[in-house]
């Protein structure tokens, strides 16, 4: 009883969640970071069209994911945009070490609006005054810290934070990029493929750490033989292709 009540509270919460599966308890709850949203959706059909199992995911941000399962909210697998995320769901005793394992990689990008008329190509440009607004996640969440890392490596970090607007989440990030309300943006190449009629790279980051998608199972999961068996159709040969044709590279 108790874990239907609070799996109903976490799904009332999460537009893209399924609706029709918020009441089921067979469902298999995957919690993932928000740049797999539209590469995991399609992933979850297959495997629901594969095995006959429901599957309700919770996209956000992995820190914010993290947080929910150490509060109890119900979870099955759980998927990180970063491993420093997945070693605090290990150290906590949440996750199941065994299950887990890096699956797929990312590359972070500078991106302007699609008409922008900035001639930017490099972050050192972003000390300019036509660089006004500066989108960045905070620092709870991955793509803040990959940001932070490269800004810092560079000099940059601490001179521009008066320009920066801060997100939850890389998606909200590449939103107010797409949306025009900031100058510039820091997002995944997988997000700013996904926006590509609305966003436009002018940069490939480096001088952060290797963006690496670690995936495992909640040691809390109920159907834990469910949860390895999602695991394993993420990181088989089908998965993976769908997962690069969105931009993903190999771990």
């Amino acid at each position: 009883m108790l874990r239907h009540l609070m799996k109903f509270v976490l799904l009332l919460g999460i537009a893209l969640a399924a609706p029709s599966y918020a009441d089921d308890e067979d469902a298999l709850v995957v919690s993932a970071a928000a740049s797999l949203t539209d590469a995991f959706k399609e992933i979850g059909k297959n495997f629901e069209a594969a095995t006959g199992s429901k599957v309700v995911f919770n996209f956000a941000a992995s820190g914010n994911l993290l947080q929910q399962i150490v509060k109890g909210a119900p979870a099955d697998v759980f998927a990180s945009a970063d491993e420093v995320t997945m070693k605090q769901g290990l150290e906590k005793d949440l996750i199941e070490a065994a299950s887990v394992k890096n699956f797929v990689s990312n590359k972070m990008v500078m991106i302007v609006p699609i008409d922008s008329k900035l001639a930017i190509t490099k972050p050192q440009e972003l000390t300019l005054p036509v660089v006004k607004r500066i989108a960045v996640g905070n620092l709870n969440v991955p793509i803040g810290r990959y940001t932070q890392e490269s800004l810092t490596a560079e000099k940059l970090y601490e001179g521009l934070k008066p320009k920066f607007i801060y997100a939850d989440t890389v998606r909200q990030a590449l939103d107010y990029v797409a949306k025009s309300e900031v100058d510039v943006g820091f997002v995944y190449s997988t997000d700013a493929e996904i926006a590509k009629q609305k966003v436009k790279v002018v940069a490939t980051l480096g001088n952060h750490s290797p963006i690496l998608y670690p995936i495992g199972s909640v040691k809390d999961s109920r159907n834990h033989a469910l949860a390895q068996q999602f695991i394993d159709f993420v990181t088989s040969e089908a998965s993976l292709a769908v997962l690069t044709r969105y931009g993903f590279g190999k771990p």
